[in-house]
């Protein structure tokens, strides 16, 4: 069986931002804005401010391989794509003119560098059908995803380029900034008087303030969406431009994707809407990411996800099961996306539900020390954006999560969050002016030990990592036949930098002998054009999904809760929806009933 849990079990850099608005460095871990590739026979991701490239043969298993200097690894969203016997590489540094890299061996290079003619931001290069080469760019919320074709050999635009998508944060629901799209932007007379606002308070003339930053500052006035990540597949003669919106520090961070007969358009907004949406459960966020065909013909999508507790742009990377339907919709299936998935299961059935089942949210959990305000329950509450801070550095600070019966265990994933680092910079600051960083090069340790007990006074190792040489920040541990636990004690040894141990998940899946949820009784309403409210009646459950989509039977959007409201903001204007909230315990999935929002 091979098996993963986003997010996807890598070594992710710190990075040392300097963040010159508050005027202090910032550290968190960071990647983000995943390319993945399937390339001779090896798939890849090559994702921002990694200074490498992951590896994998078999989508579960990745290594971290350090690429060559020449390459702009401070530069964001790298773009690959397969072109021939090469591989082709670029990133983006706003405002600045980017060249092209190629290559017939990633790992080993030479990289072969193309002179760039133009500046762009968030690129993606897509080769189609008839040896034809475009290029899509864009990440602003003042401006478009534009497209061009290129020239295959010189990567010199051919034509001008086109405005394909534009933001609509007044008519999709998922485009709307702020946690679960809290927020509507302003209209054009809205932002003006804004600025002017700005301005006055700055106690300047529109003429004395710079004229290269006044987009920049209506931007920020004007609460509408980023709209950026690109990435195009072609389906049955069809294009799928996907984009992300509408920022990346929001859980709502999502890809949509739009639908035409050519490559540059004009597009539609599919009729599938949100593509990749994960809003709840442990770690949200699905956006700006790929979409790829592995080598048995499934697709699979990567996307950042957010944590954004130390910096805005503290992010991971997720995998998720995707596909084609029978319509033609592109669809991903983000129901249970931070639960363990079966890889072959998954593509046979995109759609499949988890075998193994969440056993630890809300167990009782206990710890040699703690931080006030930072307790062992949190490891537990399924939220990445809390912790358990041990009250002390020292080596042995330990946290003990008692099941509440012996469980069939089958795996677990342990999470290390990152609070308050203030050491001084290991290196020298590079990257961009408006995004100052520096990288952390070394490989660091992260060292532990993990025990259970099935009756809490014999323990036995199921981990040992003590003498680890590797810094996983979420590691994920599977036992095919299962272990019989109810108790498991993790002992902190090593952490980067000499933190405190912080732990945001201590997650066990498996299942416990009792019976499955009832089929939960829920209403569904939609209360504004964009939104809907959801209210289940308790039934004793652990957690609820709820699913919708635009016909019955293509429930393809979900937002996984531990309560038992929740308002949705991500519909599009003027569609019609079905509603279906599926209820889950220790023990396995129930799913409800359809209804017509």
């Amino acid at each position: 069986m091979k098996c993963f849990c986003n997010p996807v079990n890598v070594n992710y850099r710190y990075q040392f931002n300097n963040d010159q608005r508050e005027k202090e460095i910032k550290v968190a871990r960071e990647a983000a804005d995943p390319s993945m590739i399937c390339f001779k026979g090896r798939y890849y991701i090559f994702a921002s401010m990694t200074l490498g490239v992951w590896v994998s043969d078999d989508l579960v298993k990745w290594e971290n391989h350090r690429l060559p200097g020449e390459l702009p690894l401070y530069d964001y969203a790298p773009d690959v794509r397969v072109m021939g016997e090469y591989v082709y590489f670029c990133a983006s540094r706003r405002g600045q003119i980017c060249d092209f890299y190629r290559t017939k061996d990633i790992l080993e290079g030479p990289y072969e560098k193309i002179e760039g003619t133009f500046d762009f931001w968030d690129p993606d290069m897509f080769v189609d059908d008839d040896g034809r080469v475009y290029f899509y760019w864009g990440c602003s919320n003042m401006t478009p995803i534009w497209g061009v074709e290129l020239d295959p050999k010189t990567m010199h635009r051919i034509g001008e380029p086109t405005a394909l998508i534009d933001g609509d944060a007044f008519s999709i629901g998922y485009e709307r900034c702020g946690e679960d799209h809290s927020q509507m932007p302003r209209t054009d007379e809205e932002i003006e008087m804004c600025y002017q606002g700005f301005l006055k308070a700055q106690n300047m003339k529109e003429e004395d303030f710079p004229e290269e930053y006044r987009p920049l500052v209506k931007g920020m006035l004007s609460q509408k969406p980023y709209i950026e990540g690109a990435w195009m597949n072609k389906h049955n003669g069809k294009y799928y431009l996907q984009y992300a919106c509408p920022g990346t520090q929001y859980n709502g961070y999502a890809d949509g994707v739009y639908v035409s007969d050519s490559p540059l358009g004009p597009y539609t907004l599919a009729q599938t809407n949100p593509y990749s949406y994960k809003p709840g459960g442990f770690i949200p966020g699905a956006g700006h990411g790929s979409t790829m065909e592995d080598m048995e013909g499934s697709l699979w999508h990567t996307a950042t996800m957010r944590i954004s507790r130390n910096h805005d742009f503290e992010r991971r990377v997720g995998i998720w099961p995707a596909g084609f339907d029978a319509d033609g919709e592109l669809f991903c299936n983000q129901r249970y996306g931070d639960w363990p998935l079966d890889v072959e299961a998954a593509r046979e059935n995109p759609w499949c539900n988890p075998k193994w089942y969440l056993l630890s949210y809300g167990k009782n959990v206990t710890a040699s020390s703690s931080e006030e305000g930072k307790g062992p329950e949190k490891a537990v509450d399924e939220n990445v954006q809390t912790w358990w801070r041990a009250a002390s550095a020292d080596a042995g600070e330990w946290i003990c999560l008692d099941l509440g019966e012996v469980s069939d265990v089958r795996a677990v994933q342990v999470n290390f969050a990152d609070d308050r680092i203030d050491i001084p910079v290991p290196g020298k600051i590079g990257g961009s002016d408006t995004q100052p960083r520096y990288i952390e090069e070394r490989d660091l340790a992260t060292r532990w030990i993990l025990e259970g007990s099935a009756d809490g006074e014999h323990y036995e190792v199921l981990a040992d990592k003590s003498e680890a040489d590797t810094d996983l920040t979420h590691d994920f541990l599977v036992w095919e036949e299962g272990k019989n636990l109810r108790y498991l004690k993790l002992t902190v040894l090593e952490v980067p930098y000499g933190q405190q141990a912080c732990i945001s998940g201590l997650r066990v899946f498996g299942a416990q002998d009792k019976a499955k949820p009832e089929v939960p009784e829920f209403t569904a309403e939609r209360t504004g054009d964009l939104d809907m409210e959801v209210k289940i009646r308790e039934n004793g459950a652990l957690g609820y999904n709820i699913l919708w989509g635009e016909t019955p039977e293509k429930l393809y959007h979900s937002y996984m809760i531990f309560g038992t409201e929740q308002r949705v903001g991500a519909l599009v204007k003027g569609r019609d929806y079905w509603v279906r909230v599926d209820a889950f315990n220790e023990a396995g999935i129930t799913e409800g009933t359809v209804k017509k929002l």
